[in-house]
């Protein structure tokens, strides 16, 4: 993969290698989740305080989400992120599946309930999560 003018819509994929064109439709989601900031809005909505492995939650919970897009059916499958370049594509880090075990097992129904209200909010925002270009 070649990056333009490091702008996500100047990314440009070219895959070398049969087994990574079946998670060419990640570049999509990445797109969406760049776009809408969710990295940044989970890291200031789930408050994993004095938590082990509650540090930088965006990211923990981003590499479990773009795993299942791709066919993981288990947090283990998550090292597919990691084959060729499809990880610098994503936006963020690529969490190891233990740090992810760690991070789960932080949770509680109220970091649940945390999460959920990151998932209504793009949905119900105000016009700055359109999802239009950056810079327009």
């Amino acid at each position: 993969m070649r990056t333009v003018n490091h702008g996500i819509d100047r990314v440009r994929a070219i895959f070398d290698e049969e087994s990574l064109v079946t998670d060419a439709g990640l570049i999509l989601i990445a797109t969406l989740v760049a776009r809408l900031g969710l990295e940044s809005l989970i890291d200031t909505t789930v408050r994993l305080v004095d938590r082990v492995g509650g540090a930088r939650p965006g990211r923990k919970v981003l590499t479990p989400v773009h795993a299942m897009v791709s066919g993981a059916g288990c947090i283990e499958d998550t090292n597919r992120l990691l084959a060729g370049s499809t990880g610098s594509m994503l936006g963020h880090r690529v969490m190891a599946p233990s740090t992810l075990g760690t991070f789960l097992r932080a949770f509680t129904f109220g970091h649940v309930r945390q999460l959920e209200a990151v998932s209504a909010r793009p949905s119900n925002g105000p016009g700055a999560w359109m999802l239009a270009r950056p810079g327009r």
